[in-house]
């Protein structure tokens, strides 16, 4: 039986991230996701350009875009969906994860 991957992307979220790679003009492997200690709920997301695979990567392939999960983020992220919303005040991905215990009131980071 096969294991359920790490996390999953909209498809929403997938579009922004094949544009984000196209425009960048240079080769990638895909996105790197990972959490840091940020904000006044603990943990925050991070999102970068993936220039190559690490040794202990998580990779997710979904909707034809590869993304690594820093090995010290999975167990924070398993289970997560990314989406990617537009709206008239702000745009930004988004993470609906079901480990997380709660946000701060800015939504900037969270806790699990």
């Amino acid at each position: 039986m096969a294991r359920p991957q790490a996390m999953t992307l909209t498809d929403a979220a997938a579009r922004r991230v094949q544009a984000l790679l196209a425009k960048r003009g240079k080769p990638s492997v895909g996105i790197r996701i990972g959490v840091r200690t940020k904000g006044c709920s603990g943990l925050s997301y991070t999102v970068e350009y993936a220039d190559e695979k690490n040794k202990f990567d998580e990779v997710v392939e979904d909707k034809g875009v590869t993304v690594l999960i820093d090995p010290k983020a999975t167990l924070f992220i398993l289970g997560t969906e990314m989406d990617y919303v537009e709206d008239k005040l702000q745009s930004g991905f988004v993470f609906k994860n079901p480990n997380e215990k709660g946000r701060c009131g800015c939504g900037e980071s969270f806790h699990v």
